[in-house]
């Protein structure tokens, strides 16, 4: 049996700026700035490590920080809420709608979430895909500012839900930027990219990743690649392309 975590931003869906903008609001609200933001990059960073490293690098005191955090993170939810609406500006990036409850689907996996975004913001932005209920298990940004650290809470989650460990080497790790690469490679799991976020194939390629696919669009070639395990095959050329 494998285990497959999904990234959700970039990777199973974009939200369109909204997540930024919450922040945005969620942040001069808190602490009366949300300075650095516009230009800080988001892409594989944890939701706590947005907030800390904006915060910090905009002066606060790490005492009013860890005071006002949980505030934060509260007016966070409720302005991605609002700027989400009705899920119309939600896009699910292609064949994600196929892919997820194949792979779900079947008895040799477990599909579940490995995201920066905290659980009840990736909740929020997948809730209008409807593909909610085939992620049996998550870690997120809500359980550790550290990337790295996501994958083996991840795992222990899984490992109680079926009854059995999972070994890394049947982990795999599923999203578009380097930093899933490096989230994959610090626990040895296998490293799966795809260039539907912000990063081209060719950086991602850099990264040597285990698979690499331009999207997920040839659902039966993505499927019979990532059930393979990834390991031995070639970045390029790009499956899906």
């Amino acid at each position: 049996m494998r285990l497959f975590l999904f990234d959700v931003d970039g990777t199973l869906l974009t939200a369109r700026g909204a997540g930024r903008a919450a922040f945005k609001e969620a942040l001069k609200r808190t602490f009366g700035t949300a300075e650095g933001l516009d230009a800080y990059d988001l892409r594989g960073k944890t939701d706590q490590r947005v907030v800390w490293d904006v915060l910090t690098a905009a002066g606060v005191p790490r005492e009013e920080i860890e005071a006002r955090v949980g505030a934060c993170f509260e007016a966070y939810l409720g302005e991605l809420e609002t700027i989400l609406g009705d899920g119309s500006a939600i896009q699910i990036m292609p064949g994600i709608r196929e892919l997820v409850p194949a792979l779900s689907a079947r008895p040799d996996a477990v599909v579940g979430l490995l995201t920066g975004n905290i659980e009840a913001g990736a909740r929020l932005k997948l809730r209008p895909t409807g593909l909610l209920e085939h992620f049996r298990v998550g870690a997120f940004g809500s359980d550790h500012i550290d990337r790295r650290c996501l994958p083996s809470i991840a795992r222990e989650r899984a490992g109680r839900l079926v009854g059995h460990d999972f070994d890394f080497e049947r982990v795999t790790i599923i999203g578009d930027t380097p930093h899933d690469v490096d989230c994959a490679r610090a626990c040895g799991a296998v490293a799966v990219v795809v260039a539907t976020g912000q990063y081209p194939a060719d950086e991602l390629a850099a990264c040597a990743p285990d698979l690499l696919f331009r999207d997920f669009s040839d659902v039966a070639r993505a499927l019979a690649a990532l059930t393979d395990g990834g390991r031995g095959s070639q970045a390029a050329p790009v499956p899906g392309q």
